[in-house]
């Protein structure tokens, strides 16, 4: 485990992976891990599916890269599956989730300035995460990873987390304001849930205002909150949705959808990408799509009803434990109080986790995660937990 020639970018756990399947990742010592954190919610499939497997090998036969230069049959083709499924119009496909909310951005500034506003603002919360290039980095919500990198990229109004009266006022107060840009349920900022009226008003507000509504589904979408994208659990169209993480299954790829004001904005010269939507990557997305619809998502809400009850059955009598929240296979367990230590203890229970908003233990486990698999977890967390009440105890 030599970092030597690696920036040091990440504090990486003492653990190298070889191999994987399904929900187990194995290491340098033969030694089997039960993944709920399954690639920070990239494989919603597990490791290794056979199917995304073997479309991979086919493809990698067959046409890896060509560029948008020329029509690519595959990309066409996962467009309409995506567009056919959310109620969505068009598709640019990138190479990331980051990729894919700075298209979201670079839409509404165009929208703002085709509407002759010379300094178009977006609307992002509290507490949010959008990405770590200058401008998602900017339009993110938190203070500590922002720090260094100034001047950040300017026409961002910050507004608390579920509440639509803040976005109203802040429209109200700033006349160049021209989108909404929020996640339908937040994520590193410690797996929050909205009202389930939140996303319908500003859906609402967006309307009465003439805005975009955009929706970052790069961690919610592809199948991870229950519905294949939360907004269509939540009724409601946006004008942009991006997503990325669990469509490539582990490979990089990321797409930024479009409907009703946002259709017509971008054209040729505007936006573009290299590797964005190559045969290759479209023609995994497109298995992986296919595999969500037909095989994981007709029972994914049950199971995931069925993970949250047991972690609160099982973890509810510590004097720490607060609540269990989330949809789908998209969990937060809130704690009183910090618990990164947590990510450790449960690594000694051969159980990977990660923890959000500093008393956060944040489950992503991969969607094909059956219910024998669910308590098995269960039973490591409570393990991990003894742990630490146990560490509470003697400090």
């Amino acid at each position: 485990m030599n970092d030597t020639y690696l920036m040091p970018t990440y504090a990486r756990q003492p653990l190298t992976f070889i191999r994987g399947e399904g929900i187990w990742l194995y290491d340098t010592n033969g030694d089997a891990y039960l993944d709920a954190v399954s690639g920070v919610g990239v494989c919603g499939l597990g490791h290794c599916h056979p199917e995304v497997t073997r479309v991979m090998q086919a493809q990698a036969q067959t046409l890896v890269h060509t560029s948008n230069l020329y029509h690519i049959d595959h990309q066409q083709k996962l467009a309409e599956k995506l567009c056919q499924i959310s109620g969505m119009e068009r598709v640019f496909f990138g190479n990331s989730g980051a990729e894919a909310n700075e298209a979201a951005i670079k839409l509404a500034r165009l929208y703002g300035h085709n509407k002759g506003i010379e300094v178009p603002a977006i609307i992002v919360l509290e507490k949010s995460f959008h990405g770590r290039t200058l401008a998602t980095l900017s339009a993110t919500g938190n203070a500590a990873v922002q720090a260094g990198f100034g001047p950040l990229v300017e026409g961002f109004v910050r507004v608390p987390w579920n509440d639509a009266k803040a976005v109203r006022e802040a429209i109200q107060a700033n006349p160049n304001i021209v989108a909404v840009f929020v996640e339908p349920i937040q994520g590193e900022g410690g797996v929050h849930v909205p009202a389930d009226n939140y996303l319908p008003e500003l859906r609402q507000i967006c309307d009465e205002h003439e805005l975009l509504l955009m929706l970052d589904e790069v961690q919610t979408g592809n199948g991870r909150t229950g519905d294949y994208f939360a907004a269509m659990g939540a009724g409601v169209t946006p004008d942009v949705l991006t997503t990325a993480k669990g469509l490539g299954n582990g490979f990089p790829i990321g797409a930024c959808l479009v409907a009703g004001k946002a259709t017509g904005l971008f054209g040729p010269g505007n936006h573009g990408s290299t590797y964005g939507g190559n045969p290759f990557g479209c023609a995994v997305g497109g298995a992986v799509v296919d595999t969500l619809v037909n095989q994981v998502l007709p029972d994914l809400t049950v199971r995931g009803e069925y993970l949250r009850d047991a972690l609160r059955q099982k973890l509810s009598h510590y004097p720490f434990f607060v609540e269990v929240r989330g949809k789908g296979f998209m969990v937060g367990i809130e704690l009183s109080q910090a618990c990164a230590d947590m990510v450790n203890l449960a690594r000694e229970q051969k159980l990977l986790v990660n923890v959000t908003g500093g008393n956060v233990v944040r489950l992503l486990p991969p969607l094909v995660m059956s219910r024998e698999e669910i308590d098995i977890l269960v039973e490591r967390l409570a393990l991990a937990m003894d742990a630490f009440a146990q560490q509470l105890e003697e400090a």
